[in-house]
């Protein structure tokens, strides 16, 4: 999950090196201190090229896995996510409108037109904010790009192994596309996820439908005209509308290339083309450098805890002291916790209203891991938000920034009324790159989003088809698979 809205205090860039930290590789530079490079040419172009001729075979085996491992965790949280109120609402607004049920909304009954199915799937795969995430730029790669090739899969047959290479050209797009304008982009206010997710759309699908050099440079261009998301939104409905959207833009952008619709063959680059408009410094090199050499999946995580991700070395140590010292709430006298700059900018709601709200929260976000030992969907629910015993916790956290602390750690203190300190310093989140979540962990993590929405046995089919992409003849199997 991207952060959320700027706090009261303001933080200076020269003292942080950003969530990239908790990568566990070296950090993205402050903007103000990396240097400038000289003006770009045929970026779009070039990556173009790459995205054309890349093909499945040569990708990693260890990519290839991390594919797997993504798409797992993306669809389940899309059918975990597809009752949500926020899904309810913009299916009902909006499929009157779609044209013939060409795809399946996942965990839904609905079968909608291809773009109007990625939206929904965009849509409900992130109202949860507990999806992947790319940590240096805080980009949450598979809703942009997964919810748009699921769709064109189920609409127009092709096999596992072609989905699962646009899968990691569109997510090495979007990301890619990130790094070089990361972090004063997402300072400015813009949602990462849909300014950069278009690309990646826009690529995978452009794969899928078998693009030329040239048509692929006008997709990318298309997809440079189509920014959305704005961090003013985060806590809202509208926060979940931007990858959907931008699944939506990037499969548009596709379309009407493959029939020759042009755009500017530098979309990316020009002096007035997509990064120079949206970001004060541009860094065209992460975009170029290496092509086909790294991969930025192979750097994805998946959240163990439905929330904003720099709250979850928070999350972690609560729920390690509340199970240690079998902790009540009504046990605690007071919680202070000692975070890194970042957490209190981006996470510092002291009274959130609602469970949306409550993901921007570290005091909430506390306050439910001690009470409750999980930080789960169900504990993020407008009910507990405003329920009176933890707010009456809630209240009794206090939080203080450190710059020793990294993005990754915390220390957290409970004082009991009854005089004790229990005291826990965690080193490295559970979900970070040094800590990842297991395969098991991640089928357990689908298997609860999943729990009421689909039954178990066709959950547990959607997971081994997620598994066993690679060799299916019609990736589409899986969207059949995952509809109610």
């Amino acid at each position: 999950m991207e952060h959320g809205k700027p706090g009261e205090s303001k933080i200076d860039r020269r003292k942080f090196v950003g969530a990239a930290a908790a990568l566990g590789i070296a950090p993205q530079i402050a903007p103000q201190l990396r240097a400038a490079e000289a003006p770009a040419k045929d970026v779009t172009r070039t990556l173009a090229n790459y995205l054309v001729k890349a093909r499945y075979e040569d990708l990693p085996a260890p990519v290839r896995k991390e594919a797997q491992r993504t798409l797992l965790n993306w669809a389940g949280c899309a059918i975990g996510g597809s009752r949500h109120e926020t899904v309810d609402i913009a299916v009902a607004a909006l499929a009157p409108f779609s044209g013939p049920g060409q795809a399946s909304v996942l965990g839904r009954k609905e079968k909608l037109d291809v773009l109007h199915a990625s939206l929904m799937n965009g849509i409900s795969s992130h109202i949860f904010d507990y999806d992947d995430t790319h940590l240096r730029t805080i980009i949450h790669p598979a809703g942009p790009v997964a919810s748009a090739i699921l769709a064109y899969a189920e609409y127009k047959p092709v096999s596992g192994r072609d989905f699962l290479n646009a899968l990691v050209l569109g997510i090495e797009t979007e990301c890619r596309i990130g790094n070089a304008v990361w972090p004063n982009h997402y300072d400015i206010g813009w949602h990462i996820t849909g300014t950069a997710g278009v690309f990646g759309a826009a690529a995978a699908v452009g794969k899928l439908m078998g693009l030329n050099q040239q048509q692929m440079v006008w997709a990318l261009g298309l997809a440079a005209s189509q920014p959305v998301g704005l961090r003013e939104m985060f806590g809202s409905m509208t926060k979940s509308f931007h990858p959907g959207r931008a699944a939506q833009n990037g499969f548009t952008a596709a379309l009407l290339a493959a029939k020759n619709y042009t755009s500017s063959d530098q979309g990316i680059e020009a002096t007035r083309g997509w990064a120079n408009t949206v970001s004060t410094v541009q860094h065209f090199s992460e975009i170029t450098g290496k092509l086909g050499q790294t991969y930025e999946i192979s750097i994805n995580t998946y959240k163990p805890f439905a929330c904003g991700i720099v709250i979850h070395p928070t999350l972690d140590a609560c729920i390690q002291l509340r199970n240690e010292n079998k902790l009540t709430g009504d046990q605690i006298q007071s919680v202070n916790l000692k975070v890194h700059p970042l957490v209190l900018e981006l996470t510092g709601k002291k009274t959130p209203q609602t469970g949306l709200e409550g993901k921007f929260s570290i005091y909430y976000a506390a306050a439910i891991a001690l009470m409750q030992g999980a930080a789960g969907e169900r504990q993020f629910t407008d009910k507990l938000a405003k329920d009176p015993a933890v707010m009456a916790l809630r209240d009794k956290i206090s939080a203080a920034a450190d710059s020793t602390i990294r993005p990754e750690q915390v220390r957290v203190v409970v004082t009991t009324k009854d005089g004790r300190k229990l005291e826990k310093y965690v080193q490295d989140a559970i979900g970070s790159v040094k800590k990842p979540m297991t395969d098991a962990a991640l089928e357990a993590k689908f298997t609860d989003l999943a729990d009421g929405v689909i039954p178990a046995a066709k959950a547990r089919k959607v997971m081994d088809l997620c598994w066993g992409v690679e060799k299916l003849a019609s990736a589409g199997e899986i969207a059949k698979a995952g509809a109610a």
